[in-house]
């Protein structure tokens, strides 16, 4: 009994020992984070540098260089200043990073945040794996589109009878002709699936490299992704990095002299147009001088007094859109198409802002698609620029089928640009390095190309398209465009992670903020130490020194079940506070079971040792019985639930392992040494 005892006490030495170690980088980081920000306050006000910039070059490790490159026109002693806080933040930030890792994490409740619900959009989906598209195709799919967009509705059950309804087999858009239409739906189910999960993936992967601790990504249902991001505020910032495609493509971009006798011949169809219509501006002038040359005379006026009766334009049912256009009243009569565009110099074609929609209406009308050669579509530019006082979007004309695109990319990082080529120096630009079949082709296309442009597209917008000057064999290729440092990181990461395996939209969406998260954990905290010191009290008053003693269980037990959630990277939520509520209760009932049995025994007229024994051995097994039940129980929950539930779970298993080990290891060697050493009479229970 006595060795017994020895390797019993040296367990609880070090499981004492270890917890407190696990729980210490918890205890210091919080300390450690409220010195940093002082750091951050003070290089912020010295520097100029927005908190961003500040946290993106102290993870590059370039803090004091991009400090002392602010500051190089200042004095020196404010330059040591400085560079003496920016090493001390240095030093502390690599302290915070490795404890942070170690902490308990907070979750979205306690800390603030963002929840997103992602839906996957099937109808796309469906529409990129079809190997044939008609006028037919495209009305069904417009039928498809209103049964995705109806909860809980089964989509390929729709789609299977929809195409059986109309007559049409499935295997003559989908699949090869050997196969049914259920075997078919049965693949494409599959399919589904598969690009759901690669989406789980990406989306982890992006997520990861944005920075936040312990995300929670789940996916709901069939369809449904759930993303919880404990920390971060920034909805739009986050949606950008998570939801976009990130389809990157290279695409030639057709010459000139084509472009313009595209846009001349939707010229010729508009105008034809407004001919026919009665009432509308004589048409009868003509300016061939395409979309500029001289400066333009702009004009606000409405769409439907412009453009009155033109099945081109008037048809959309959309209107609000685009209410008014802005237009050179100058060349509008004879070229009203042309009107809506703007030479902005260098041979670039801009529409500004107010435009996009009705360029975008006309664009995308059957006869205007006829003019377009079957090989190019266009491509608007990523984002507005500015020129002058107006914000324009660029138009390009570029071949539909893309020389290479982001599949063949193994590396994208944001950097600043050095001031060579056509980027000034500290501008934020994104390299990529191209794999070795991308480095060949990158190669061909660009040796087979001199002189030409090179449109660099994600997800289908033109971020730049700059002039092939020689051949690059080196497979090595950069993005420029006015980006700040977080769009440049941000760009970066969805490149390197992939595009998405099928597009996704956010259904749902809710920001949790910080003082919301404060609230949490303050009435958290005191409802978990209320109930301690309640249940404390109780034991101490009922049980005399006996309950003393189980209310040193009790701490331990907290102390060990806090340990073992740093250990395994438990992130705290709600659900979790409640578990361990729910664990003190547990842990206070196994002592009473004990002290109660001890009590039995001692009023049979048996000794302290004798009753301890009995007491200990009568009720060991109605404890284990009870936790097994309740262990399961949390095992369910853990497999079965999400979120909320599986950290209540994850909490409650810890939990029940802990207070069995303090109530019947802990408690029993106390009251082995005690009464041993002393050869206790009597009992305070």
């Amino acid at each position: 009994m006595q060795r017994n005892n020895l390797v019993r006490t040296i367990i609880i030495v070090l499981a004492v020992a270890w917890s407190l170690w696990q729980l210490y980088p918890t205890f210091i980081v919080g300390g450690q984070k409220q010195e940093a920000e002082s750091y951050f306050t003070k290089i912020e006000q010295q520097t100029g540098l927005s908190r961003d910039e500040i946290n993106e070059v102290l993870n590059a490790g370039q803090l004091e260089q991009r400090v002392s490159a602010q500051l190089r026109d200042k004095s020196p002693a404010n330059l040591q200043a400085v560079s003496k806080d920016a090493t001390g933040l240095v030093a502390l930030h690599d302290k915070i990073s490795r404890n942070d890792a170690k902490a308990i994490k907070r979750g979205l409740d306690l800390q603030g945040g963002t929840y997103l619900v992602y839906e996957t959009n099937l109808p796309k989906l469906m529409r990129d794996v079809a190997k044939n598209k008609d006028a037919r195709f495209e009305e069904i799919m417009k039928e498809l589109d209103v049964v995705a967009a109806t909860p809980n509705a089964d989509y390929f059950a729709a789609l299977q009878q929809k195409f059986s309804a109309a007559g049409i087999r499935l295997s003559r858009h989908f699949g090869s002709r050997a196969q049914t239409d259920a075997q078919i739906v049965d693949e494409l189910k599959q399919e589904a699936d598969e690009a759901i999960d690669q989406n789980l993936e990406i989306l982890r992967n992006r997520i990861d490299q944005f920075g936040v601790s312990e995300p929670s990504i789940t996916k709901q249902g069939n369809r449904r992704v759930v993303v919880e991001l404990a920390g971060i505020t920034d909805v739009g910032r986050a949606k950008r990095i998570i939801g976009q495609t990130a389809l990157l493509e290279f695409n030639l971009v057709k010459e000139p002299q084509i472009f313009q006798d595209v846009i001349t011949k939707i010229d010729d169809l508009l105008k034809r147009d407004l001919a026919a219509k009665p009432g509308n501006i004589d048409t009868s002038k003509t300016d061939s001088t395409g979309a500029g040359g001289k400066v333009s005379q702009d004009k606000t006026v409405n769409v439907s007094d412009l453009f009155a009766g033109s099945s081109s334009v008037s048809g959309d049912s959309t209107g609000a859109a685009s209410d008014s256009v802005q237009v050179d009243k100058d060349i509008f009569s004879g070229n009203p198409f042309i009107s809506l565009l703007r030479n902005v110099g260098s041979g670039e074609v801009a529409v500004p802002a107010k435009n996009v929609r009705t360029v975008e209406r006309i664009l995308n009308k059957p006869e205007v698609q006829k003019a377009i050669p079957p090989d190019a579509e266009f491509a608007w530019s990523n984002k507005l620029e500015q020129v002058a006082d107006e914000k324009y979007h660029y138009l390009f004309l570029v071949k539909k089928e893309p020389e290479l695109n982001g599949a063949l990319l193994t590396d994208a990082r944001q950097q600043l640009a050095s001031g060579a080529g056509l980027t000034r120096q500290g501008e934020w630009t994104v390299s990529m390095q191209l794999n070795d079949e991308g480095t060949k082709i990158f190669s061909r296309v660009t040796g087979a190309n001199v002189n030409k442009r090179l449109a660099i597209m994600l997800d289908n917008n033109v971020v730049m398209a700059p002039n092939i000057k020689e051949r690059i064999p080196s497979g090595s290729a950069s993005i420029e465009g006015n980006m700040d440092a977080n769009e440049a990181k941000d760009l970066a990461i969805v490149l390197r992670a992939g595009s998405l395996q099928a597009p996704m939209q956010v259904i749902e969406e809710r920001t949790v903020g910080p003082s919301l998260g404060q609230d949490s954990i303050t009435k958290g905290t005191w409802a978990a130490l209320i109930s301690l010191l309640l249940v404390m009290m109780f034991m101490a008053v009922y049980y005399k020194l006996s309950g003393a003693l189980a209310d040193v269980a009790l701490v331990l037990n907290l102390v060990i079940l806090l340990a073992f959630m740093a250990l395994f990277k438990a992130t705290l939520t709600m659900p979790g506070i409640a578990g361990i509520i729910l664990t003190i209760g547990m842990a206070v009932d196994a002592n009473v079971l004990i002290l109660e049995r001890i009590r039995e025994e001692l009023r049979t007229g048996k000794t302290v040792r004798t009753s301890i024994d009995a007491g200990y051995a009568r009720a060991f097994w109605t404890i284990f019985d009870s936790n097994i039940t309740t262990f399961l129980t949390a095992l369910v929950l853990f497999q079965f639930g999400t979120g909320p539930i599986k950290g209540f779970a994850v909490t409650l298993m810890i939990g029940i392992m802990v207070s069995m080990f303090t109530a019947i290891v802990v408690t029993r060697v106390v009251y082995d040494y005690v009464s041993r050493r002393y050869n206790l009479k009597t009992l305070s229970i």
